[in-house]
């Protein structure tokens, strides 16, 4: 977490508290909120197993959130989606961002993400969601929130997009740590593994196409059926200029991830089959016996 954000996200709430009077520029998606929370709206506390938010600087937050979710079984739900997303620091402010939606500070009235604050998160965050196969969704639109000099908010101020040095420089799904928590939150957001060695790629349209050699062997499967393996060919989306040193090795067999979009089979993840690694076997049985989340999306 960005302290100076953080600071700066708990002054804007301690004023907006203190401020009983109408702001001007309010829009109609915080008249809806209010209308439908005011004089039902509580506060409670930010319970350890909401993981985008537990340990943000802040212990209380307010329900209905800004996303209208009720209860904080609902919360939890659609919350564990963005894990992921913040673990890939893809901007400093991503988490900032998403907690002052789902885990608003608890204040008479909610201080909501400055418009430009939603947009510089976007714009650093959408191409690794791209990556696999999501899109910036439309219940966190930039335009439906306030501009700086229309209301107080969250600002760009003091968040910024990671410099060129500070991004990982592999193509995101290639870009995997042996983590046990990161490993099995890439596994939810995708729908397969497998068992392969790479036999070619070439790039495509932007994409890089991943063709497998024909011994591929199933580790975790939700839709992929036995002729789907046999002809699986995958794609890393907007690969096709990113490195990806996995996928160079034709002789190494990999644990790989994947999900289909349309009619794709996007790569969503790749990683070292090391037999040898005690750590890698127990990550193997974690995979059979993980119970991931079910929201609506991941990322």
């Amino acid at each position: 977490m960005h302290a100076r954000a953080m600071n700066e996200m708990l002054l804007l709430a301690s004023l907006a508290l203190l401020s009983r009077a109408p702001l001007s520029g309010s829009s109609d998606y915080e008249y809806v909120w209010s209308a439908r929370a005011y004089g039902q709206s509580r506060c409670t506390e930010i319970p350890r197993d909401l993981r985008l938010c537990h340990g943000i600087g802040y212990t209380q937050m307010l329900l209905p959130n800004l996303l209208e979710h009720d209860s904080m079984a609902e919360v939890k739900q659609q919350a564990s989606s963005w894990v992921p997303l913040v673990h890939r620091k893809c901007h400093v402010g991503t988490q900032v961002f998403l907690c002052s939606l789902f885990a608003p500070v608890c204040l008479e009235k909610p201080v909501r993400p400055c418009q430009l604050l939603c947009e510089s998160v976007r714009d650093a965050c959408s191409p690794i969601m791209e990556a696999f196969g999501f899109v910036w969704p439309e219940m966190l639109n930039c335009d439906r929130f306030p501009r700086e000099e229309n209301e107080m908010c969250i600002s760009n101020n003091d968040t910024k997009t990671l410099n060129e040095s500070e991004h990982m420089s592999a193509c995101p799904p290639c870009d995997i740590v042996m983590n046990t928590d990161f490993f099995l939150e890439n596994m939810c957001a995708s729908e397969f593994a497998i068992k392969a060695k790479i036999k070619k790629t070439k790039p495509e349209n932007g994409d890089k196409k991943v063709i497998l050699q024909k011994r591929k062997k199933a580790v975790w499967n939700k839709d992929l059926n036995n002729q789907g393996l046999k002809k699986l060919v995958l794609y890393l989306k907007n690969g096709a200029h990113c490195p990806c040193t996995q996928l160079d090795n034709t002789g190494q067999n990999y644990l790989i991830m994947g999900r289909k979009v349309g009619q794709r089979y996007l790569l969503t993840g790749i990683h070292h089959w090391d037999e040898e690694s005690a750590d890698f076997q127990k990550l193997l049985n974690q995979i059979q016996n993980h119970q991931c989340p079910t929201p609506d999306m991941f990322f």
